[in-house]
């Protein structure tokens, strides 16, 4: 009897490892019912109607409502492609299967600064193949135009540009650096003449400094980082043929003799990587297995600890990657604070989400979502088990 029991005992650790390293093939998800984990599909489908419920009703032309959610910033101009959107979508991912889904999942779509992730990652691709020796390197030694001439951006790292606390100041792309997303609790000429700070000591969320680092990126690549993505990340993992990544219509350089587009951090003005939710679910489930697909290494884990680790402007964000820490400055009062603060997740306007949530070894992904409701969503997910 003992003996039958410890073989049981080894077949159930087995399977447990087998489910826990499922990675699906291309073009193929397999699915498993939110109890064969012992979830509760009646509560996982509670919180699914809820985002439903609450999903975000903005205009589904992008165009009209970028323009509309940045209306105070007067320069604000629309410079790469748009896409009128789908309706909320998402999936539930545990141990690489699909638990639970709603909407059209193979929808591409506009995702925003969740962009800015797959920026971070390719960044770190980067680093572990030497091309960068390290995040702490100064960009000027890499980029030899005058991108970061003056005596402050200089100074910048990759490090400062990744954790957006660089303060670049500049004009890239005929955009001015003062003009993303200004403190409206001031007037026009003091967001031009605002003094520089030291790189490392001030943390400013600006989608133009992003831009710099992905042309820096380009400059260190020496091809378009759709390329770089495609070749690196997407094609390992499995991705489909249906993702792209824009930048503007005056974001093209000559490199080395041909012309290449810089692309955008994010959809801010216009832009940046257009995806169907079951690809970012599957860069989601590359970072959950810690840069592993497939047992085959394709980001470091330890570039991946660095992009999850609090910087020291804000402790809420990493490299361009969010973090739900408790020594953030509205957690205490926000829907995350019942969330495990290992949890991790990009983010873009609109409602756009990838969310880590290690100790379930799963992956959420949410597209169009109302305001404030992801850190609820996620809460009840947890709750279901």
């Amino acid at each position: 009897m003992k003996n039958i029991l410890s073989i049981l005992s080894i077949l159930f650790f087995l399977n447990v490892n087998a489910q826990n390293s499922y990675f699906p093939a291309k073009g193929n998800w397999e699915t498993k019912s939110p109890e064969f984990f012992n979830y509760d599909s009646r509560k996982i489908n509670k919180a699914i109607d809820f985002v439903i419920k609450n999903q975000n009703n903005g205009n589904k032309d992008l165009r009209v409502e970028i323009l509309k959610g940045f209306s105070s910033e007067p320069y604000h101009t629309i410079k790469g492609p748009t896409k009128k959107r789908g309706e909320s979508n998402g999936l539930i991912i545990k141990n690489g299967y699909v638990i639970a889904s709603w909407g059209d999942t193979k929808r591409v779509d506009m995702t925003f600064s969740v962009t800015k992730s797959y920026l971070s990652a390719i960044t770190g691709v980067a680093i572990d193949k030497n091309l960068i020796k390290s995040e702490k390197d100064i960009v000027s030694d890499y980029v030899w135009d005058k991108t970061f001439d003056g005596n402050l951006n200089s100074k910048i790292s990759w490090e400062h540009l990744l954790n957006q606390s660089s303060d670049w100041h500049g004009n890239l792309f005929g955009i001015n650096h003062w003009e993303d997303r200004p403190d409206r609790r001031k007037n026009l000429d003091d967001w031009r003449t605002e003094t520089q700070r030291e790189p490392g000591t001030y943390y400013k969320y600006n989608d133009v400094r992003v831009n710099v680092l992905a042309y820096s990126m380009l400059q260190v690549y020496r091809k378009s980082l759709p390329k770089v993505l495609k070749n690196y990340i997407m094609d390992p993992i499995d991705a489909s043929d249906s993702w792209r990544w824009y930048g503007y219509e005056n974001s093209w350089v000559n490199l080395d003799g041909l012309m290449v587009q810089s692309v955008s951090g994010g959809g801010h003005n216009g832009g940046g990587v257009f995806i169907n939710s079951e690809d970012h679910a599957r860069f989601g489930l590359l970072y959950l297995n810690n840069g592993i697909w497939n047992g085959k290494r394709i980001i470091s884990k330890d570039w991946i600890k660095k992009s999850i680790t609090p910087s020291e402007t804000n402790p809420e964000y990493g490299f361009m990657w969010w973090i739900n820490s408790e020594k953030g400055e509205d957690y205490a009062t926000s829907d995350w604070k019942n969330v495990p603060t290992n949890v991790y997740y990009g983010a873009g306007f609109g409602g756009n989400y990838i969310v880590i949530i290690p100790d379930e070894n799963m992956v959420v992904v949410g597209r169009w979502l109302g305001r404030g409701t992801i850190g609820t969503f996620i809460q009840m997910i947890l709750e279901s088990k």
